[in-house]
């Protein structure tokens, strides 16, 4: 694929790189994802068609649907913010965990949730700004969604001891199935509230023990 690829870069006027459009944009895109295995950004894979990122998407979208429409195939493409992966469609994992590893699953306290949401909401977001919010350590919450690869950090604020930032990840995306941070549900103006009153709940569990 490399060796196609280099054949179909030029160099203009002013010396940079060019590359032409190539014939069969939607076999490229499907040989691409699925050598990657991972995400693809948009840009790089316009960058390989020759073409402009809104034809890219274009094209994908009539992959995406010519997988969907086709029973005999097992593949299907999933967004994930401004990226996109290949992945097998849902009603093939019956057929996939007889042969493959059966998927990490996640066991998610409500104290887990809890963090979760706020970090999605806020992000990036610090661990003492996540306390603020919920009234107790989140030290544990926060290490397990690490773990997950639920979140991840995003740098460090530009403040006195320079505390790390939290934000989510694609596995975030991918596991509870939406396209786009925009695409989480609007917030209840209260939630937070919520949110502070079940931490004082559970600090109160805990002193009661």
């Amino acid at each position: 694929m490399s060796e196609n690829i280099s054949e179909n870069i030029s160099e203009n006027a002013d010396g940079q790189e060019n590359i032409r459009p190539v014939d069969n944009p939607k076999a490229v895109i499907g040989a691409v994802l699925f050598s990657v295995g991972n995400s693809v950004e948009y840009k790089k894979l316009a960058m390989v068609l020759g073409r402009d990122i809104d034809e890219t998407k274009s094209l994908v979208a009539e992959l995406k649907s010519e997988y969907d429409r086709n029973d005999d195939c097992g593949f299907t493409i999933i967004e994930l913010e401004e990226s996109i992966q290949m992945c097998s469609k849902a009603s093939m994992y019956e057929h996939l965990i007889k042969i493959a590893k059966v998927p990490k699953s996640y066991s998610l306290t409500d104290s887990m949730l809890e963090t979760l949401s706020i970090i999605a909401y806020k992000q990036p977001v610090t661990r003492l700004e996540i306390e603020k919010i919920r009234g107790v350590s989140c030290d544990h919450a926060v290490n397990k969604l690490l773990d997950y690869g639920l979140i991840q950090e995003l740098g460090r604020l530009q403040a006195p001891g320079r505390p790390l930032l939290f934000g989510t990840t694609e596995e975030f995306l991918r596991s509870f199935n939406v396209t786009s941070l925009d695409d989480l549900p609007m917030a209840s103006p209260d939630r937070i509230e919520e949110f502070k009153k079940e931490a004082a709940e559970e600090v109160s569990l805990k002193l009661d023990i």
